[in-house]
C-alpha cells in the first residue's frame, strides 16, 4: 500500500508507515533548553544527562497479523550505568548479540496507548550495525499484550491515524 485515506479526515496520505520514534528520551525534555548542551552528550543510538542517566535507542517491533513486516516503534530505554558501560565495550564487537539482555525503564511515550513512560522493558542487543530490540516486560500492559499476540491491520491503521492526528 503507498497510500491511504485517512477516515479522520478524508485525506490522501503517503504510506502507511509502519515505523514511528522517538528523537530522543522523554527524560531529555526535563533539562532547561539552555542548559543542553553543556548537560547532555547524545548521539543517534545513546545519551547521557549529567553523567548520571543513560539511555539507549531501541526498537519495538509489534507483528501485524497476516503481514510480513511489523509495526515499529524507535524508542529509547534508560540502562543502568553498569549496563550502559557494557554496551559501549561491546559497541563495535563482533558476536554482541550473544550478550544478555539489559534491564531499562521505557522512556518514550507512545501515543494510543496508556501510559509508556517508564515501564519495564528488556533491551536486546543485535549483531554490530543493527539497532537493538525492547520487549515489554511491563505485565498486563496493552503494549505487552500487542507486541506478544500481534495487532491487526485495522489496529495498525488506527495507530497511524492517531500520530497523524494527534490534536484530535
Amino acid at each position: 500500500m503507498q497510500h491511504f485515506v485517512c477516515p479522520t479526515c478524508g485525506e490522501t496520505h503517503a504510506g502507511p508507515s509502519f515505523c514511528f520514534g522517538a528523537e530522543y528520551p522523554d527524560f531529555y525534555f526535563s533539562i532547561p533548553l539552555a542548559e543542553r548542551d553543556e548537560r547532555i552528550e547524545i548521539n543517534k543510538d545513546l545519551c547521557v544527562v549529567d553523567e548520571s542517566h543513560f539511555f539507549i535507542r531501541g526498537r519495538i517491533e509489534i507483528p501485524i497479523i497476516g503481514h510480513d513486516e511489523p509495526f515499529c516503534w524507535n524508542v529509547w530505554t534508560s540502562l543502568s550505568k553498569e549496563n550502559f558501560v557494557r554496551v559501549n565495550e561491546l559497541w563495535h564487537e563482533i558476536g554482541r548479540e550473544q550478550e544478555p539482555p539489559y534491564f531499562g525503564w521505557l522512556q518514550t511515550v507512545l501515543p494510543g496507548y496508556p501510559n509508556t513512560l517508564s515501564i519495564k522493558t528488556t533491551v536486546h542487543t543485535q549483531p554490530v550495525g543493527t539497532i537493538p530490540k525492547v520487549r515489554i516486560i511491563e505485565e498486563a500492559h496493552p503494549l505487552l499484550i500487542e507486541q506478544e499476540h500481534g495487532v491487526t491491520m485495522e489496529r495498525a491503521l488506527q495507530i497511524v491515524h492517531g500520530l497523524f492526528h494527534s490534536d484530535n
